[in-house]
């Protein structure tokens, strides 16, 4: 029986601005592809090529002006912003370039977040974010605050926290861009074991030699795909 898709694309262009408009940008067009469970992907290409928007669709942070995006075979294209909100917080996790932590607030309550979304309660939420931290190597950090702890260490929380609700996906956007050298090789190496232990994954990333670390790299450049 075959797999169902983690995301397929069929068909999407995304343009900024109005028919009429001006100014009206393609930002992407005609994109097809899709990415099957336990895949490691990078998303690459020059700067302005489109990647940021393509990454916004795949999150469901943004819609596409023509086309279908299906996250685990649902299609999303006529579902409210709060169907989506919930889709995401169920199905994809981020990581992004910048972490994104809440400063005042220690490392297991900033993984606990998207639990809280969810509606877990207190002790559940408590059991699960130690346990996510105690994966990435900070179950002695529980407590810390962000200003308390590296940039390396920030990004394992930031890890965590997307990691906390189980989700189908794992998207990174330049994970390692705010990095020192040996940070971002510990890192990559652990978005490694964690596709070794059959987390789908996709990296948005302009370094090369990160992009080989994935088994496939979606090529986009103008708007386009030019390799997948």
């Amino acid at each position: 029986m075959a797999k169902i898709p983690v995301i397929e694309f069929t068909n999407v262009d995304k343009i900024y601005g109005a028919a009429g408009d001006t100014v009206r940008l393609e930002a992407l067009k005609d994109i097809n592809f899709k990415i099957d469970p336990e895949e490691f992907v990078a998303i690459t290409g020059p700067s302005g090529s489109g990647k940021s928007t393509l990454l916004h669709l795949i999150g469901l942070l943004d819609r596409p002006t023509t086309g279908n995006i299906f996250v685990d075979g649902i299609d999303t294209a006529k579902m409210t912003e709060n169907e989506l909100a919930r889709l995401r917080n169920q199905k994809i996790g981020f990581v992004f370039q910048q972490f994104n932590l809440l400063a005042r607030t220690s490392a297991k309550n900033n993984v606990e977040l998207p639990l809280i979304y969810r509606g877990v309660k207190a002790s559940d939420r408590n059991q699960m974010a130690t346990a996510e931290l105690g994966k990435v190597g900070l179950g002695d950090k529980l407590n810390n605050s962000p200003a308390q702890l590296s940039g390396g260490q920030q990004q394992r929380v930031a890890i965590a926290r997307a990691l906390v609700t189980n989700p189908s996906l794992l998207l990174a956007d330049e994970p390692t861009g705010n990095l020192d050298s040996k940070s971002g090789g510990e890192i990559l190496k652990l978005f490694r074991d964690l596709h070794t232990q059959g987390v789908t994954l996709i990296m948005v990333t302009h370094d090369p030699d990160i992009a080989k670390m994935a088994n496939r790299q979606v090529v986009i450049k103008d708007g386009k795909i030019w390799r997948s």
